[in-house]
């Protein structure tokens, strides 16, 4: 279908390649319309989150899923309900040689992080401290300490920085041997 121009009447072509004969249509013809959308948009909790009355202004929290031109709101918990998706969570440990004094790599650790607090003897099992209230460094034996973090992107973050700043201490510690 296209538009055309013959002797200055704009003629609108639309052609279907049958052998029947081709129909034109002069533009006075061709009917006007217009199109309307509603740019309000509304999303449905559901679940666990529709258990509960919101009342007017009040923030819900939640997944936000769009399926056949209709929004709802649901738990992160409901998600395997709805979908063939599964959430996880994920506890990642690593084990570092480290043969330097652990109350040397709690200081050094002070330094560089807000928040690096003891953790009691029988929660921890031996000498253990807590960084950012995320990842917790054991000391293990004279040869090596261990970190524990639940996988998450701050998590993973600081335990990259704790492992990064626990490698160069002990570049400084074998520099100066």
């Amino acid at each position: 279908m296209f538009m055309a121009d013959i002797a200055g009447v704009r003629v609108l072509y639309t052609g279907d390649y049958s052998r029947e004969e081709d129909c034109h249509l002069c533009a006075a013809e061709i009917p006007q319309f217009s199109l309307y959308f509603n740019s309000e948009k509304m999303a449905k909790t559901i679940r666990r989150l529709a258990e509960k009355t919101l009342e007017v202004g009040e923030s819900v929290s939640g997944l936000l899923v769009k399926k056949a031109f209709t929004c709802q709101i649901m738990a992160l918990d409901d998600l395997h309900v709805f979908s063939q998706l599964s959430t996880e969570n994920i506890s990642q440990r690593i084990s570092i040689a480290y043969n330097g004094a652990f109350g040397v790599l709690k200081h050094r650790l002070k330094q560089i992080f807000e928040s690096v607090e003891s953790l009691p003897d029988e929660e921890s099992e031996g000498p253990a401290f807590r960084v950012h209230e995320r990842l917790t460094v054991k000391y293990e034996s004279e040869k090596h300490i261990s970190l524990h973090w639940r996988s998450d992107p701050i998590s993973d973050m600081v335990s990259d920085s704790v492992i990064i700043s626990i490698l160069l201490i002990l570049i400084l510690i074998t520099s100066y041997c």
